[in-house]
């Protein structure tokens, strides 16, 4: 069984290298916290929850920049699981580190939820490290 969280970040990695406008999840608790926080910092256009009879699904439309008429460039560079299912990474508040000289975000999971890596670090709260973006 491949990490739902993986699958999610590869397939919004996938989507928007082929330029596809949107993508669709299954549903989590903590796929739709990132989702929202992908959304909050600019890196998706929305967010929405579908139903489909028995499966909840997560739709993410895919921001992308144009640099010309008929180019785009995808709002996401890069994005990196970090910690893993085999390996989990975690981190005190005091280990958070920038992502690319700031132009990035961590996405870390803490006891008070799902947060980027600056609002942990100024709530003083640690936790594992789930992705990088930037």
């Amino acid at each position: 069984m491949l990490d739902p969280i993986a699958e999610m970040l590869t397939r919004i990695r996938n989507a928007q290298l082929a330029g596809h406008k949107d993508v669709v999840v299954t549903a989590s608790k903590l796929k739709l916290a990132i989702a929202d926080i992908l959304k909050k910092e600019g890196f998706v256009a929305s967010v929405s929850k579908e139903k489909l009879e028995v499966l909840e699904n997560i739709k993410i439309e895919l921001k992308y920049h144009r640099t010309s008429n008929t180019q785009k460039l995808p709002a996401i560079k890069e994005i990196k699981r970090v910690s893993k299912e085999g390996q989990r990474i975690y981190v005190k508040n005091k280990e958070i580190r920038s992502v690319k000289n700031n132009f990035g975000i961590s996405i870390i999971s803490t006891p008070k939820g799902v947060m980027t890596g600056f609002e942990a670090k100024k709530a003083g709260l640690g936790g594992e490290v789930i992705c990088e973006i930037c």
